[in-house]
């Protein structure tokens, strides 16, 4: 069972941003997290009805992000937040979804939102990437405190490649999440099988 989640950015993807989505969806990640941070609610709601189409129909979780009310209005039981809109989620609202999760930036962030309900966080970012340049990556220490600070799944994101995997895995990660490999990759069954191959050189 993969232990990659995918990140959404439809601004980064070459080709049709559906098919896209069809395409991971058939490969068979830990789930499609359909963040998409530039739209409003209206649009962001449009978007993840066929996001989640697709996604069923593969049999692959979808997790939409931000949006509370969007997400139940499609029956969506996965819902990904930032700290502070998890912070302002009454707990009836939470109970809505059956996994959900937040982005978390130190070990207090992590046992904040562990102590607010979330069934796992994603932790970060690990790399130096692309999407934060200038900003050196937590590193490797970073990420083993985190996941013995909680006792949820951890996925650690930022520049996470099949070469490095294998490190995120011994720091006691679940497993990781990926963006521009995601969305840029030439072939998206070959893209995550490389990550599954360096799970079994360890």
């Amino acid at each position: 069972m993969s232990d990659i989640l995918c990140i959404s950015n439809r601004l980064l993807c070459p080709e049709d941003f559906l098919l896209r989505i069809r395409k991971l969806a058939e490969a068979k990640p830990a789930g499609i997290l359909l963040r998409e941070k530039d739209l409003p609610e209206e649009e962001y709601l449009a978007l993840a009805g066929e996001v989640l189409q697709r996604c069923r129909e593969a049999g692959t979780l979808c997790i939409l992000h931000s949006f509370p009310q969007a997400a139940k209005a499609l029956g969506c039981e996965a819902l990904h937040l930032p700290l502070p809109l998890l912070r302002q989620l009454p707990e009836g609202e939470k109970r809505s979804f059956s996994r959900l999760g937040a982005s978390c930036h130190s070990i207090e962030e992590a046992r904040e939102a562990e102590s607010l309900g979330c069934s796992y966080i994603t932790a970060g970012h690990i790399f130096d990437t692309d999407c934060k340049k200038g900003l050196p990556g937590r590193g490797i220490p970073f990420l083993e405190k985190v996941c013995a600070a909680v006792s949820i799944p951890v996925y650690a994101i930022g520049g996470i490649s099949p070469e490095n995997m294998g490190a995120v895995r011994q720091a006691g990660a679940r497993g990781a999440c990926i963006m521009s490999g995601a969305m840029r990759c030439e072939n998206v069954q070959e893209y995550l099988a490389a990550f599954e191959e360096k799970n079994h050189e360890i």
